[in-house]
């Protein structure tokens, strides 16, 4: 756990690590990078720490999050494997990408 917070108890870590999920899952918009730096910051990790549950060296995890590398579908599934999340294809439907091709730039990056 980062230094900069106080140590949590098991139910908040909990409540955090829920918090983290629905937050992903809920911005499907989001970069693999944002996805990862809003996950270390939900669940008060720092990079080294997230890399190190993640199985990956802290050098990789910091090149996603500085969206130096995009990460392999295998890296990423470990990282998100600390949550029992898993990278996937789904079938984007055509408003979903008229919508995305639509949108503002701005809007596409928040």
């Amino acid at each position: 756990m980062d230094k900069r917070y106080e140590t949590l108890t098991l139910p908040q870590q909990l409540e955090l690590r829920k918090k983290a999920i629905n937050d992903v899952l809920a911005n499907p918009q989001w970069s693999l990078a944002q996805a990862v730096r809003h996950l270390k910051k939900t669940m008060h990790l720092t990079t080294a720490e997230l890399a190190k549950l993640a199985g990956i060296s802290f050098r990789t995890l910091q090149d996603i999050e500085r969206e130096k590398s995009e990460g392999t579908v295998q890296t990423m599934n470990r990282v998100f494997g600390v949550l029992g999340l898993k990278l996937g294809v789904v079938r984007v439907s055509h408003n979903d990408e008229f919508r995305a091709a639509s949108a503002p730039e701005s809007a596409q990056e928040a």
